[in-house]
């Protein structure tokens, strides 16, 4: 059965702006030889400016955020055929952030998925629990639920990854111990076998949440892990270059 390509995606989240291209660029020319995809989720209005400053890289650009309509009345909004168009190649759907922020439920995930195959999109499709919801005994019902809840049939025989990240360890330094990340992904790549068959064997499952240099090689060496979702140090080639190497 194949094996999951590790898939180490940069979220920058409403950071950046055109200054911050030298840093993409910076990645771009030090990633050498890896067996990682790496990819860049500027904010939206980066993504076409970076799409020309990478040209001729293998770094791949993405969105972090779509509408679930591919059109309409929905001042402000983006929509995923506006993000392929701008040269986005994935997306990121579904993060913490916006299922807290937003109160995106499980099917308003689902209807952007969708958007996402649509226009050609890669989703990463994120899943996690509260802090609460671990300390209650619940994780692993809650991702699993997620799993199912958010992902449409239609994914079936498309490219997708799941992103687990425990909403408690966002932004805050905290990261579950290696046993607790491999217990949750190993249950999402049973939820998904159970979704899509064998071929789910192939899913990469990033983990998500105070992903640094330091930590990576450990983490993206446990079981089930194929990548990271990372955050605040994606904005700084240096690390960011750090946590690619540790695949």
């Amino acid at each position: 059965m194949t094996s999951p390509r590790p898939l180490i995606a940069g979220n920058w989240k409403m950071n950046g702006l055109s200054p911050a291209l030298a840093e993409a660029r910076a990645v771009a020319d030090g990633v050498g030889v890896t067996t990682a995809r790496v990819a860049i989720c500027p904010p939206a209005i980066l993504i076409h400016r970076m799409v020309q400053a990478l040209a001729g890289s293998t770094v791949l650009i993405g969105g972090q955020d779509h509408h679930w309509d591919d059109a309409g009345a929905f001042t402000g909004d983006t929509s995923a055929a506006m993000l392929a168009d701008a040269g986005a190649q994935l997306v990121i759907l579904g993060h913490s952030e916006r299922r807290a922020g937003y109160r995106e439920s499980d099917d308003v995930v689902g209807r952007k998925v969708l958007a996402a195959l649509r226009a050609g999109l890669e989703p990463i499709v994120c899943v996690g629990e509260t802090l609460e919801q671990r300390q209650a005994g619940e994780a692993l019902n809650i991702v699993r639920s997620q799993v199912r809840g958010s992902l449409p049939d239609a994914l079936a025989g498309t490219a997708f990854s799941v992103a687990y990240e425990p909403v408690w360890a966002i932004g805050t330094g905290l990261t579950p111990t290696t046993p607790e990340i491999e217990e949750v992904h190993q249950a999402i790549r049973s939820t998904l076998i159970d979704m899509f068959g064998e071929a789910a064997r192939a899913v990469p499952i990033l983990y998500g949440g105070s992903v640094k240099p330091g930590n990576a090689a450990e983490i993206l060496h446990a079981s089930e892990v194929g990548g990271a979702l990372v955050g605040g140090a994606s904005l700084k080639a240096e690390d960011f270059l750090g946590i690619i190497r540790a695949v």
